[in-house]
């Protein structure tokens, strides 16, 4: 069978198919290929049939809905007049990643590599401390509601990004809470006993750091929401603020900066860890 025919029989019985989660870099990909093929003057179906692929499938990479395999770039690139701008971009293709919100998987890429890492939350547990009770059901509350694989792929999701706090331990994690989040009731007794057994275990390493901000705490430095901030090796640092079906990375250094004075702020406002610890410990006595 030849390349070609080969590559029509795929395409024929769905063996290239579309992609369940497209990546921002398979969209920007696709965008630079739209743009090139519209300034070399060439519509989809002359593009389709220079590059030897459907013009269905053309539009799908173009949607940044496929993954193009390596003979489509090749002749992407000849047919858009051999620039090397297609193989560059090509090499920089990520698949999207099950269980991450669009808007975050920006942030979730710089979490790996961070130097040191800062969560303020007054909504619900920090994803990296949650019991794999607890986040299946905050999954299971999300409107619209999920099929079963995709609750499936946001649990597994969160779950592996809690690796970070065991394989990373000289990296520092500070997480500060406020109380009403570890109080609010989400399933049976033990389900929230082991919830506070699990957050326990997860903030006893050296690197990792839990405060509470009590329920009798004065009105402090973060009443704006939610913030995670990050420094990487190379100095360089972020923040990320999440709200209702959105998210936004921030690098702007100035507005990093007064966040930072923030957390910082309300750091000295909470209890200090080992009082955090003892507070936990008290709340999953009364349950």
């Amino acid at each position: 069978m030849t390349t070609e025919n080969a590559e029509t029989t795929g395409e024929a019985t769905g063996e290239w198919e579309r992609e369940p989660d497209p990546s921002d870099s398979l969209r920007t990909f696709g965008a630079v290929v739209q743009a090139l093929r519209e300034h070399a003057g060439l519509s989809r179906a002359q593009f389709a049939e220079r590059v030897r692929f459907s013009k269905h499938t053309v539009e799908s990479v173009e949607l940044g809905r496929r993954m193009p395999d390596e003979s489509f770039v090749e002749r992407a690139e000849e047919a858009t007049g051999d620039t090397g701008a297609l193989r560059r971009a090509a090499r920089h293709l990520t698949r999207g990643e099950p269980g991450l919100a669009a808007w975050f998987r920006r942030w979730a890429r710089l979490e790996k590599v961070a130097a040191s890492l800062c969560t303020y939350e007054c909504r619900l547990v920090p994803g990296l401390l949650q019991s794999e009770e607890y986040a299946r059901a905050v999954f299971e509350g999300t409107i619209p509601l999920l099929t079963d694989e995709q609750l499936e792929a946001q649990v597994t999701a969160r779950t592996a990004r809690q690796r970070m706090l065991r394989e990373r331990p000289q990296v520092p994690f500070s997480f500060i809470v406020e109380e009403p989040v570890f109080r609010r009731r989400f399933g049976s007794r033990q389900a929230v006993r082991d919830l506070l057994d699990h957050v326990l275990e997860q903030t006893a390493p050296r690197n990792v750091t839990l405060q509470v901000v009590p329920l009798d705490a004065a009105l402090h430095a973060c009443l704006d929401g939610p913030v995670r901030l990050l420094e990487t090796a190379d100095g360089r640092r972020f923040a990320y603020s999440e709200g209702q079906q959105n998210g936004r990375l921030i690098a702007d250094q100035k507005e990093v900066s007064l966040l930072q004075l923030r957390y910082d702020t309300l750091r000295s406002q909470a209890l200090n860890p080992r009082e955090s610890r003892g507070l936990l410990e008290r709340l999953r006595g009364e349950i």
